[in-house]
């Protein structure tokens, strides 16, 4: 830390922060970045923090990847925009290779920036495509910033707060979280009471006849890294052919290697019809992507949605030595095995603490839950390990409808080495 008679450079900084920077925008950490490497990021002091967040989930192969570098210095050089005025390698060698990677026949991508404009444009493909206007989301669920995305999200009451109106035709049932649910130890049952709500909507609120799509993340995110009971996807892909129903599903935090697959609908079997990415997809560039099948896209005429930026030759650059990366090195197979290990770890280090409600994950995406003496949420220990962990330079971030949960999302390829030393930091600071 920086010593009494130093100066500390990210003081100055942050005071311009205060002074120019819009205050909307909130960040954890107390610190400001210079530079990145690998697992760690470094301050303007060249203090070093061991970094489990990976900007919450996009720098799944570290900071600053060699290859992923090389590949956007190289593409800065020869084409850096062009838009739709022109067709360009880059964006067509991307579309290809997600096609390849993603599951079943999803053969036709389309790319945009972010992980809210991927959601917006499937729900405007969904329902342009089926004449309908309902979609069916998940209570907990995070899906962005932007209006349509926000009326999506439910994990938390700030991000909707006085934002109303939002768009309408939006029906929300309860996501399959066993560990809040009255059936804890009954997956099945969990699963079941979650499927009944579809019905109830049906029967109560809504036709079948006018739902477009289905939108779901194969975990919840932002709602507190919740693992859905193994048949979840399948029985809403019973559902959406039953009806009619478009299946989209959010992979946009989840793909890309971070639960020990390349996509976390591997792990069911399940084609969805539309399939979201983002976040993890390029090394840090923006760039995001949302698939379906080409008999779906070519009933969505040409100029019917669009993006300036989507797709840029620099960042998809950067997808492609980002996936290339993943597959050499096999991060997403390293991701199942070190997650399921570290999840061993920490429910072993749980036992007799029972502050510590659950601990839970799939490969490197692994979620922590906090309670107080009468078993509610715990928002307030969960936020003094994140400012522990902080004070000992391991950056985590907390997530859950109370910000009960602490998430851990570090780098995929973090030595071992790296893995110990930020577990060694994270127990002592979960010690009470």
């Amino acid at each position: 830390m920086v010593m009494a008679n130093t100066v500390d450079k990210n003081q100055d900084y942050l005071e311009l922060d205060v002074k120019h920077v819009n205050p909307v925008l909130h960040r954890v950490g107390r610190i400001v970045v210079d530079r990145a490497r690998g697992s760690y990021v470094y301050d303007m002091n060249g203090d070093a923090y061991l970094d489990f967040t990976t900007g919450i989930a996009v720098n799944n192969v570290g900071h600053c990847h060699p290859k992923v570098v090389a590949a956007v210095q190289k593409q800065v050089a020869e084409l850096m925009h062009t838009s739709v005025t022109t067709h360009h390698k880059p964006y067509i060698d991307v579309c290809q290779k997600l096609a390849e990677l993603a599951p079943g026949r999803l053969d036709s991508v389309f790319l945009a920036n972010s992980g809210a404009e991927a959601v917006e444009g499937a729900i405007k493909m969904a329902r342009y495509v089926t004449g309908r206007p309902a979609i069916i989301n998940f209570r907990g669920s995070f899906h962005g910033r932007t209006l349509m995305a926000t009326a999506l999200t439910t994990s938390k009451l700030y991000y909707r707060e006085k934002y109303e109106p939002f768009p309408s035709s939006i029906y929300t049932v309860p996501y399959p979280y066993e560990y809040r649910s009255y059936h804890r130890g009954n997956p099945d049952k969990v699963l079941d009471e979650t499927m009944e709500q579809i019905e109830l909507l049906f029967t109560q609120f809504v036709s079948p006849q006018q739902v477009a799509s289905i939108l779901v993340e194969p975990v919840l995110g932002e709602g507190g890294y919740v693992v859905p009971p193994s048949n979840f996807l399948k029985r809403l892909r019973e559902v959406a052919d039953q009806h009619g129903i478009m299946l989209i599903v959010d992979e946009v935090q989840t793909g890309f290697g971070r639960t020990g697959k390349m996509f976390a609908t591997e792990y069911t079997g399940v084609e969805p019809d539309i399939m979201l990415m983002a976040k993890g997809i390029a090394g840090g560039m923006p760039l995001s992507a949302f698939a379906t099948r080409k008999e779906i896209s070519q009933k969505w005429l040409p100029g019917r949605h669009g993006s300036t930026f989507g797709g840029n030759p620099v960042s998809c650059a950067a997808a492609l030595a980002t996936i290339n990366v993943l597959q050499e090195e096999k991060l997403p197979e390293r991701a199942a095995k070190l997650g399921a290990e570290i999840v061993q770890r920490l429910k072993k280090f749980a036992q007799n603490r029972p502050y510590i409600g659950e601990v839970r994950g799939q490969g490197l995406m692994i979620g922590i839950e906090f309670n107080d003496e009468h078993g509610k949420p715990n928002k307030d220990m969960a936020e003094k390990v994140a400012e522990r962990c902080f004070e000992n330079k391991l950056l985590i971030l907390t997530c859950g409808s109370h910000g009960q949960v602490i998430r851990l999302i570090p780098p995929l390829n973090m030595s071992e080495e790296e893995t110990e030393k930020g577990l060694s930091i994270l127990e002592k600071c979960m010690a009470f």
